[in-house]
């Protein structure tokens, strides 16, 4: 099998069924508008060009949230795709708000540092959901989501999320097709949160690598032994299914203890678009 032709998208049938789904979802919830953070990352570039799309550009707010450790390319990729897509824009630098709390712990990790920024910048997201009355776009892609690799009602929050089902690989085929400018697209992929971090070295291997064996793993539902009989190392194979399993928890909603009949969760299971 040849995975990479797998993994190529019918970019113009993607895009056409992503616009809608932002649209439909969004409106289905009662909203006319949309409210997403903007990195300047490829993610959530993609993003903001499928909501610009759907919702017409003058329903969507991007907010830039820099810290006083984010490089200033990012903000001028941000600021780039707010120009392009003519969007709304507000920049909020979050270091007033983060350092107070992070100066208790001066010996705190990189990780946690970045846990604390990330759900920060949700906070400020999801306020401005309040006052733009929109909903919250998400901009977590499927390896992501696959890998754990986010954190918890931080950058993994949203109401809706156009890319969840696009591994990192597709991301960048859809996103050359809307638009985005390609520096975008080339850089090494960073959620920005220290100096020199880049997701792939925190990883221990690149999206490509990653995202052929994930499409083995779960879109063709390969045993790990077909996997490595298929070419792939067999402690690459084992460490990144330990990664799947082990963030299990964060693709879920909390799960509820059942005590009664009819537990929300368990029983209480009707479709997002149930007419009350």
């Amino acid at each position: 099998m040849d995975i990479a032709t797998q993994l190529l998208l019918n970019t113009e049938v993607t895009r056409r069924v992503l616009v809608a789904f932002l649209r439909r979802e969004i409106e289905r919830f009662g909203f006319k508008k949309a409210v997403l953070n903007l990195s300047g990352g490829v993610d959530s570039s993609l993003s903001c060009f499928l909501a610009a799309e759907a919702m017409g550009a003058e329903n969507v707010l991007v907010l830039l949230l820099p810290y006083r450790t984010s490089v200033a390319e990012s903000a001028e990729h941000a600021q780039q795709v707010a120009r392009i897509t003519g969007v709304a824009t507000k920049t909020i630098n979050i270091t007033p708000m983060v350092d107070p709390y992070l100066e208790q712990y001066p010996d705190m990790s990189n990780v946690r540092r970045g846990n604390v920024m990330a759900r920060m910048r949700m906070i400020v997201l999801y306020d401005h959901t309040m006052l733009w009355n929109g909903l919250a776009v998400g901009t977590s892609n499927k390896t992501e989501l696959l890998l754990g690799y986010g954190t918890l009602f931080g950058d993994m929050a949203s109401a809706v999320n156009p890319l969840g089902d696009l591994y990192k690989t597709q991301v960048r085929q859809l996103a050359r097709a809307v638009g985005v400018p390609e520096a975008i697209v080339q850089k090494p992929p960073s959620a920005d949160l220290w100096a020199g971090q880049t997701d792939e070295g925190e990883l221990g291997f690149t999206y490509e690598e990653v995202d052929k064996l994930l499409y083995l793993l779960v879109d063709e539902r390969y045993r790990p032994e077909e996997a490595i009989t298929a070419g792939f190392d067999a402690h690459f194979v084992q460490a990144v299914l330990r990664r799947v399993r082990a963030f299990q928890f964060k693709r879920m909603p909390p799960i509820i203890a059942k005590v009664s009949r009819r537990a929300v969760g368990h029983d209480f299971l009707y479709p997002r678009d149930w007419d009350t």
